[in-house]
């Protein structure tokens, strides 16, 4: 994708957002907003965003493919808030923006004299958000916010595993990557409001919170039922069978029997139609074992593309599981475009498809200071209301100023 090109209208392409976070959880939530046009202009401290030296990258010394993703669609620019220049020149990008990003411990930001109270009083309209492990305030507000302690306190790791076996943490970055989602919600909802009353406000996103939501049902059953979910593999307490299997080529599939109707085809594609034993949610709860062992043989039996194709030939839920490489092959995501080239990195596509204003992929995260000229703006040395709003991909505007 090169530079320049020009696309459909972006929704957010109105919206100017300083993400002056680092690593994952709060620059996601940026991400996905530079993803429907909104201008973000990252800010980093001399020592560069460590996300920028996360995981794997194309050659060594280059940034990271993390950073390539998380740093997409955005203008970078390097300020030490630690000085009063710094600090001044933060003042003149507050002033224009819609949204400011950051995942300090709290008292942080306060601290470096970029408090809610003096955003808030340099642009009225302000949304601010602040994202951290556990919240801007309670016993562990100013724990280190990592997602494993997080994963731990939570209840997820307890959940997570085989029954015999250890409690395990998602090999992935679910944690994170789930709460820059939530953080780019909550900023859509503060920003109807301002639309609606001309007033900003400060968003408390965490991940321990975030990571409860996904608890769903496993709350209220044990405040009120006093159940405790155990570890149990791939299964879930509610649905059976649920899990993994593998077939005879050794190759595995995943079966899932969520409602009624899609369990009655199952049970009746594998020989069991009418068997009083799982007739019903409960009824297949309790012979849970007998039913999930009767699974496992079945498809033992059979090669996994015998399995699929049985199974789709009833409309039952199954699917191979896929290792990375399969998911490039498959021709799903394929069709779909899940996955693109920018900037010579392949990468996901933006999350979701609008009809009218689709998102994109502009550009790759880019190279430290990359649009420092942005700070060359009057404005951005604090004297004035801040830089104007200038959109789109640093390739198809002029810097606001230049020396």
């Amino acid at each position: 994708m090169s530079e320049g090109v020009p696309g459909p209208a972006l929704a957010l392409s109105d919206l100017r957002v300083i993400d002056m976070a680092t690593v994952v959880a709060g620059p996601a939530a940026a991400k996905y907003l530079g993803d429907f046009g909104a201008e973000v202009i990252k800010v980093e401290p001399p020592s560069g965003d460590s996300a920028r030296r996360l995981g794997w990258s194309l050659e060594e010394g280059d940034d990271s493919f993390y950073w390539k993703i998380v740093g997409r669609n955005k203008k970078c620019v390097t300020l030490d808030l630690k000085s009063e220049a710094g600090l001044r020149r933060m003042l003149g990008l507050v002033g224009s923006a819609d949204v400011l990003i950051e995942n300090l411990r709290p008292g942080a930001l306060e601290r470096l004299g970029l408090g809610p109270d003096v955003l808030l009083e340099r642009n009225p309209r302000l949304v601010v958000l602040r994202v951290t492990g556990f919240g801007q305030d309670g016993p562990y507000a100013k724990r280190p916010g990592f997602a494993t302690v997080v994963e731990a306190l939570t209840g997820y790791a307890a959940l997570s595993g085989e029954p015999d076996g250890q409690p395990l943490l998602p090999p992935i970055a679910i944690t994170d990557e789930v709460a820059g989602i939530t953080g780019a919600f909550a900023v859509m909802a503060a920003l109807w409001y301002t639309k609606r009353t001309g007033r900003g406000q400060v968003v408390d996103v965490n991940l321990a919170e975030t990571l409860l939501q996904l608890m769903g049902p496993l709350v209220p059953a044990y405040a009120h039922l006093g159940y405790e979910q155990p570890r149990m593999g791939s299964s879930l307490p509610w649905t059976v069978p649920r899990g993994t299997y593998q077939c005879a080529d050794g190759k595995w599939v995943a079966i899932s029997a969520s409602t009624d109707s899609v369990a009655a085809r199952l049970l009746g594609a594998i020989g069991l139609a009418g068997d009083p034993r799982f007739a019903t949610f409960r009824d297949r709860m309790d012979n849970r074992e007998i039913l999930e062992d009767y699974v496992r043989s079945w498809t033992a039996e059979r090669t996994s593309a015998e399995v699929i194709a049985v199974l789709d030939g009833v409309d039952a839920a199954v699917a191979p599981v896929n290792t990375m490489g399969d998911v490039f092959a498959d021709p799903h995501f394929r069709e779909r475009g899940s996955m693109i080239e920018v900037d010579g990195v392949v990468m996901q596509n933006v999350i979701a498809r609008f009809s009218l204003t689709p998102g994109r992929v502009r550009y790759a995260g880019r190279r430290q200071g990359a649009d420092q000229d942005l700070l060359l703006d009057e404005g951005a040395e604090g004297s004035g209301p801040g830089l104007p709003h200038a959109r789109g991909h640093p390739g198809d505007v002029a810097p606001a100023a230049s020396a």
